[in-house]
């Protein structure tokens, strides 16, 4: 009738773990979020931003990204070794 119930506490490492995991999913919804802000720029008229601008910002987002999801792969990746060889 009782369940066990797992722990409320989770270590550090797991819970840090696993936010790095979610954070790693979210980032394709991340850079389209990013990549469709020229979409919401003013238009033509007096606050015109040129396509020069606005290919720049999209290669700037790009490189970011990229950037971004190196270092929670090199993260992830070093964190996954550590718990394999605690295990063992």
């Amino acid at each position: 009738m009782s369940r066990k119930r797992s722990p409320l506490f989770l270590e550090r490492r797991s819970y840090r773990l696993r936010r790095v995991m979610d954070a790693a999913r979210l980032m394709p919804f991340l850079g389209a979020a990013l990549w469709a802000v020229p979409v919401l720029w003013p238009g033509p008229g007096e606050n015109e931003v040129s396509t020069s601008r606005a290919i720049l910002y999209i290669f700037l987002v790009w490189a970011v990204l990229v950037v971004a999801t190196l270092l929670l792969t090199f993260w992830l990746d070093d964190s996954v070794e550590t718990e394999h060889k605690d295990e063992i």
